[in-house]
């Protein structure tokens, strides 16, 4: 995934580098992005089971695409501060010691709250940029798995938690009139606590890593 990625941003610079687009002083960029969403999911610790888990239960999360909006503000000509809002959706899903694929967590709505500061580099028509910052992962929503409730489970729950991001991509302007092209990576990382229960018994408790790839697509607009 990390090669494609670098891959992709290394096209994107060179189809670039020969415009002559002038930079837009604008203050404010918002994008409107296409996102992929590749979080783990895996097992980390084992807490609590009543229920008794066969050895080596493993587990992952599944993918999503999703709209994302971000909005930022730059301090300086290279400086900014970006914020992003969306909404993604996951299952929970066993990959070992239980069969494969049974459901633990069923649409779980996550709003992955993001802020990141980001350097951006002036190389010509193109601007790529590094980036870091702080998550808060807020779950609004989790049901139980379709695997979990026929063994009495009548509610399951993900912790809410910080975290922090990694980021890179790119900026191509289009025109002179502030309209661009975007690409851009971040890397979460950030676990979470999931509990499923019996009426009000906490049957089973695990420690999950959920550090997921983040990639964008889209356009850009600066003013």
């Amino acid at each position: 995934m990390k090669k494609l990625l670098a891959a992709a941003l290394a096209g994107v610079a060179m189809i670039a580098a020969p415009a002559q687009a002038q930079d837009n002083d604008g203050k404010i960029q918002v994008k409107v992005l296409g996102t992929y969403v590749a979080p783990d999911g895996e097992i980390t610790d084992l807490r609590t089971d009543i229920v008794g888990l066969p050895a080596g239960t493993q587990t992952e999360a599944n993918e999503n695409f999703v709209p994302t909006l971000a909005i930022e503000y730059f301090v300086s000509p290279n400086i900014s501060i970006e914020t992003i809002c969306c909404v993604t959706q996951h299952d929970v899903d066993a990959v070992s010691g239980l069969p494969d694929g049974s459901e633990l967590v069923s649409d779980a709505k996550l709003i992955p709250a993001t802020f990141t500061a980001k350097y951006h580099f002036d190389v010509g028509g193109a601007k790529p940029y590094l980036g870091a910052g702080a998550t808060y992962f807020w779950w609004i929503d989790v049901e139980p798995g379709a695997a979990t409730i026929p063994l009495g489970v009548t509610e399951t729950t993900l912790s809410d938690e910080f975290g922090f991001v990694l980021q890179a991509g790119i900026d191509v302007p289009i025109n002179d009139s502030g309209l661009g092209f975007t690409l851009d990576a971040k890397r979460y990382f950030v676990d979470t606590t999931a509990r499923w229960y019996a009426g009000n018994t906490l049957a089973i408790e695990t420690e999950h890593k959920l550090d997921p790839w983040v990639l964008s697509a889209g356009f850009a607009y600066r003013f």
